[in-house]
């Protein structure tokens, strides 16, 4: 059964799909290459450009699709079963682009300027935000990065590391304090101008085409029309409403569990050993594996979408769904874990081999446990709200 025909709830839908699908298989074909050369893909980038991809959370008067928070997740979840690492690469590209679409925090002009250059340039985007010294943003650490006012603008000196796709990025949201003071803004940085670099630090067992090296930042000159986002101005409440568009996340691992899925239900309907008259298949102990596995997946993949759903139809709750959306981060990519593991069990020791692509995905499905929000934040946060 297509895994996809019980959520697709219209044509649209299924084109989006489709064009995640075609992508999603061109780099399951590169993947085994690109994680044993420890290579960043490039070409996997390239792929995604000249599709129109990085477009498609844009607002459709500026040339994108406008996806809903629904079909994000449902095409990253698809693009993940390819190559795990661009999905979670380009998901940043794109759900930061669809709160900017939703909420229009920036200044017009300046937000319709950086349209252009991704439809017409194919122009990649991220927000810089994590530092080795603070951790992760979500942890409330005020940015070590500075930006001192000038005459002309603002300088920039920081470094920021997990910058995803950080080789191919033309644009940064730069989160830093505002001189002296313990204000926080995000500037938005053009790559090509002087004093941006890319130091390549990125040397992890898992997720490593996602190239999250350390973006840094000496004495780089911007604009007054950089600063695009500051503490303190939240025009209408915006910036009170979840970022649901971090769903991106659980449906990237997600993504990998059904591809692990995949492979160990193929493997057992072709893995004969002498000592059996058939296919493991027919093993009830294999089968009762492949049932835990499409229980978890069930459990984990309605939860997603229905939070999902939900976002998209009643906005008016939108603010109160943070629980929510922290709830499924945590379910989903824990449960993601559990499928590559089950997964791992049915194949066997040969998952273990690095011609497997089974090992690559145990290693790549670890990584959403780091992401935020992490699980602990959660837990706490569940658990403050029930003890009021």
């Amino acid at each position: 059964m297509d895994l996809y025909e019980s959520y697709i709830q219209n044509e649209r839908q299924r084109k989006l799909v489709g064009l995640a699908g075609r992508l999603a298989d061109s780099f399951s074909e590169r993947g085994e290459a690109y994680d044993r050369q420890d290579a960043f893909p490039y070409e996997n980038f390239e792929d995604l450009k000249k599709s129109g991809y990085g477009a498609l959370s844009l607002p459709k008067e500026y040339g994108g699709e406008e996806i809903s928070l629904y079909e994000l997740v449902m095409i990253q979840e698809r693009l993940a079963t390819g190559d795990a690492a661009t999905a979670l690469s380009i998901g940043w590209h794109l759900g930061g682009l669809m709160e900017l679409t939703e909420t229009r925090l920036w200044e017009e002009e300046v937000f319709k300027d950086l349209c252009e250059k991704i439809t017409a340039n194919y122009a990649l985007i991220n927000r810089a935000a994590t530092e080795p010294a603070t951790g992760s943003p979500t942890r409330g650490g005020l940015p070590e990065t500075k930006a001192m006012k000038t005459e002309e603008g603002w300088t920039l000196t920081g470094r920021k590391s997990f910058t995803s796709m950080a080789r191919v990025l033309d644009y940064s949201l730069v989160s830093a304090t505002i001189g002296d003071t313990d204000e926080k803004g995000f500037f938005l940085v053009d790559h090509d101008i002087e004093g941006v670099s890319i130091d390549e630090t990125w040397d992890t067992m898992s997720m490593k085409g996602t190239g999250s090296d350390d973006l840094v930042l000496t004495d780089v000159q911007v604009p007054p029309s950089a600063l695009v986002e500051r503490d303190g101005l939240n025009p209408d409440g915006k910036n009170d409403i979840p970022k649901a568009w971090l769903l991106h996340i659980p449906a990237c691992y997600i993504g990998v569990a059904i591809a692990a899925r995949n492979y160990a239900i193929q493997f057992a309907k072709d893995y004969s050993p002498n000592s059996l008259p058939g296919p493991i298949k027919d093993v009830p102990e294999v089968q009762r594996k492949i049932g835990e596995m499409e229980l978890e997946l069930f459990k984990a993949r309605q939860i997603l979408y229905s939070v999902a759903d939900k976002w998209g139809r009643e906005p008016q709750k939108r603010k109160d769904m943070a629980q929510e959306l922290a709830s499924v981060k945590h379910v989903v990519t824990n449960s993601a874990f559990q499928i590559v593991d089950t997964a791992m069990r049915i194949v066997g020791a040969k998952s273990l081999f690095r011609s497997n692509p089974m090992q690559r995905y145990y290693r790549d499905v670890r990584a959403g446990l780091h992401n935020p929000p992490m699980d602990d934040m959660v837990i706490g946060v569940l658990a403050k709200i029930a003890l009021k």
